[in-house]
């Protein structure tokens, strides 16, 4: 992560980007980003979306790569351990969805009460 996060940085200061990566503009271009991962999957059916032919999981991997990127240096700005804070995330929701209520369901923890 650490590489990854020096590469980043290396590649907006080589390009004098650092002065449009407020966290606004981050987290603009990383809901974007997003969208575009969504587009390929827009119209599939459930089984198509999980058999995806090799020139799309190309391009579905590019998209990927920029949330990435963009969630990295969100996350940079903001001094918050992408790591940790999915670490937490998980704890969170474990206490959220515990295994006897939530397995092989998809409802919402507030369904459970």
């Amino acid at each position: 992560m650490e590489n990854l996060k020096s590469e980043i940085a290396a590649f907006i200061a080589e390009r004098d980007w650092e002065q449009f990566h407020s966290p606004k503009n981050l987290a603009m271009a990383l809901s974007v980003e997003a969208s575009e991962i969504v587009e390929h999957f827009q119209w599939l059916t459930e089984e198509q979306s999980r058999n995806v032919p090799p020139e799309k999981l190309a391009e579905v991997r590019e998209e990927i790569g920029d949330v990435m990127i963009y969630l990295t240096e969100l996350a940079e700005k903001l001094g918050i351990d992408l790591v940790e804070a999915a670490r937490v995330k998980l704890e969170i929701n474990a206490h959220k969805y515990p295994i006897e209520l939530a397995k092989g369901k998809a409802s919402k923890y507030t369904e459970y009460r």
